[in-house]
């Protein structure tokens, strides 16, 4: 009996045992279930649930502690608060991003503007404080903040490069960040936009974009002038053109094109035209001297002049000159000329009844051949010197007292021309006047032959051949060749162009420099230069020599590669020669590797004052 009494204790204790086992299991079942129905409807599937008993365990990374505590709320309302156990993280919050320097300047008749948002500067170095001094009366609408963050480490520079822009241009907006400035201005004329962003180009901080927007207004074109000239042989030229706007331009250099073959034609877009059928006019006029076989076309407002050339029979002539100013708008005038073969040799023969005046490239003037008279001479001469310089001018003329009557206006317009000429010749006829020369000035042959239209009249025949020289003009800026090289190995200096090791190719981070030299060389496209190459002393000197010519031909190719006309440049190693540091020291031996620029001039000159060089020398 005792031992049934205690089976039937065991079996209702193993029972209850069992039962609760169960039942714990549903309610933690249960418990999951329900919590993570109420996470997924709450979007948060990120979360984890476990459960152990009674008690539910949350885990994950929740975004932030907002999140976190949405999380427990949502779980604390189906299962008791006292059940949770909170086990998330929070995801480290990320660092505050330092805001963005940056400042729009606006200069313009009333003042000047300023917003943005800046470093603090020191006590009198703000940028009011050094803008004050070119408002003069107006005012300096300051809604500049500061902050104190992390400063840019070019900053200083933008700024300083900004500021003395915004001084430079009356009417601009100068947009200003660190990677960024953006010019917006408005010039007085074509060749003022020009210099400005030349000077803007050469001035603005290394590894900074430059945005240049600057305008001209047209220009005022008085008299209104075209010159074309053909040859014989099918080769035209514009000496000076003028058009109203693009369309007249296009109808013009098409004309143009089909009447001969002509190399980058250019037409000066202005105001002052006057009649509105200028365009047909110039087609009509282009077309016939085309059916002359060749000569010069001259407008000078209204005003045509045709000439033929002398090899034009007059039957061709009389027909093609009355079929053009028949078929020329109202208000034009045509006069054409059939002139006698002409003697241009400039020699200043006794063949040629003639004057010439030529100045050298040291701005040495000199006027032979013949005037009317004493007074004459002495007009010309006081001309001449105010034009050149009473030092840069020797006169050496003599009279001839049948010259025609309009002879010294003649030679007062050629001396005029030839002073916007660098170098060159201006030589004058009975019926001719010719000017050559060079300039720095794009539009001199334009200038020129409206000055010679305006001055010598409708029934003039000239001719103009002036060469433009970019390194002569003014506005470009163009580095000296000393100042290339200068600046080239400033900015190798700041950054050098590293080689993977025991090799020739350039690595990643220095192509950024690469790029920026590339930029400096295409404004020195016509300085001899030598890009030296040079290495330690580690290693055979053969290898050496090997290895610095490698490097200095593959900083060469990267220039190309660059589109830099490398014609100008050669490239040769010198090896572990001239070391600039000890080569027994790491840091001597790291400056030692290195790519040099030098005028090639100067690299002649040094490598004939070698020891070597001076012994290949024969004595005297």
């Amino acid at each position: 009996m005792r031992l049934k009494t205690i089976a039937a204790f065991c079996s209702a204790a193993a029972l209850s045992v069992g039962g609760a086992w169960l039942a714990a299991g549903w309610v933690e079942a249960r418990s999951a279930e329900v919590v993570t129905s109420k996470l997924i409807d709450g979007k948060h599937d990120w979360t984890s649930v476990t459960t152990d008993g009674l008690l539910v365990a949350l885990g994950g990374e929740a975004p932030d502690e907002a999140t976190r505590f949405r999380v427990v709320s949502a779980v604390g309302a189906v299962v008791d608060p006292d059940r949770i156990v909170d086990n998330m993280d929070v995801k480290a919050r990320e660092e505050i991003e330092a805001p963005r320097f940056s400042v729009e300047m606006l200069r313009n008749g009333e003042g000047v503007s300023l917003i943005g948002l800046i470093p603090p500067a020191e006590e009198g170095n703000g940028i009011v404080d050094q803008l004050s001094d070119i408002v003069e009366g107006s005012r300096i609408t300051d809604l500049l903040e500061t902050a104190s963050y992390p400063v840019p480490s070019n900053w200083e520079q933008v700024l300083d490069f900004s500021i003395k822009a915004l001084r430079d241009l009356e009417r601009s907006k100068i947009s200003v960040s660190a990677d960024v400035i953006e010019v917006t201005a408005i010039s007085d004329s074509p060749e003022n936009k020009r210099r400005i962003e030349s000077q803007l180009a050469r001035s603005a901080p290394n590894g900074v974009r430059l945005v240049l927007n600057i305008s001209a207004p047209r220009p005022v074109i008085s008299p209104f002038t075209l010159r074309f000239t053909l040859d014989a042989e099918g080769n035209a030229a514009f000496d000076a053109c003028s058009a109203y706007d693009e369309a007249s331009k296009s109808a013009i250099l098409r004309a143009a094109s089909e009447a001969g073959r002509i190399e980058k034609p250019e037409c000066a877009i202005g105001l002052g035209v006057p009649s509105p059928n200028w365009a047909k006019a110039v087609e009509v006029s282009i077309a016939g001297l085309k059916d002359l076989g060749g000569g010069s076309l001259t407008f000078s407002d209204a005003d045509i002049t045709m000439v033929a050339l002398d090899t034009t029979s007059q039957g061709t002539f009389d027909r093609v000159v009355g079929e053009v100013d028949a078929a020329l708008p109202d208000v034009f005038s045509m006069h054409a000329v059939l002139p006698e073969k002409v003697i241009v040799d400039g020699t200043g023969a006794e063949a040629a009844i003639e004057f010439v005046a030529t100045r050298s490239p040291e701005g040495l003037v000199q006027l032979r051949g013949r005037l009317p008279d004493d007074s004459a001479e002495q007009i010309v001469g006081s001309f001449a010197r105010a034009q050149f310089g009473s030092d840069k001018v020797y006169l050496a003329t003599r009279d001839d007292a049948n010259l025609p009557q309009n002879w010294p206006v003649r030679v007062l317009a050629a001396l005029e021309a030839l002073a916007s000429l660098e170098n060159g010749s201006a030589v004058v006829q009975t019926d001719y006047v010719e000017i050559r020369g060079v300039s720095g000035n794009k539009t001199a042959s334009d200038t020129i032959s409206r000055s010679l239209a305006d001055k010598l009249g409708e029934a003039e025949n000239f001719e103009v051949s002036v060469r433009y020289d970019e390194l002569l003009d003014t506005t470009l800026a163009l580095p000296s060749p000393k100042e290339c090289v200068s600046k080239i190995n400033s900015m190798l200096n700041a950054s050098k162009i590293v080689f993977e090791p025991s090799s020739s190719d350039i690595t990643e981070a220095a192509g950024q420099t690469v790029d920026r030299i590339a930029q400096i060389a295409k404004q020195c496209e016509r300085v001899q230069m030598e890009i030296g190459g040079y290495t330690d002393s580690q290693g055979r000197e053969e290898m050496n020599a090997a290895l610095s010519q490698q490097r200095a031909d593959a900083v060469r190719s990267a220039l190309l590669a660059r589109r830099v006309l490398v014609g100008n440049i050669t490239a040769k190693g010198y090896g572990e020669a001239d070391p600039i540091a000890d080569n027994d020291t790491a840091e001597g031996r790291e400056a030692n590797r290195r790519i040099e620029f030098k005028l090639l001039t100067d690299a002649r000159a040094a490598a004939t004052d070698t020891p070597e060089a001076e012994a290949e020398t024969p004595s005297e």
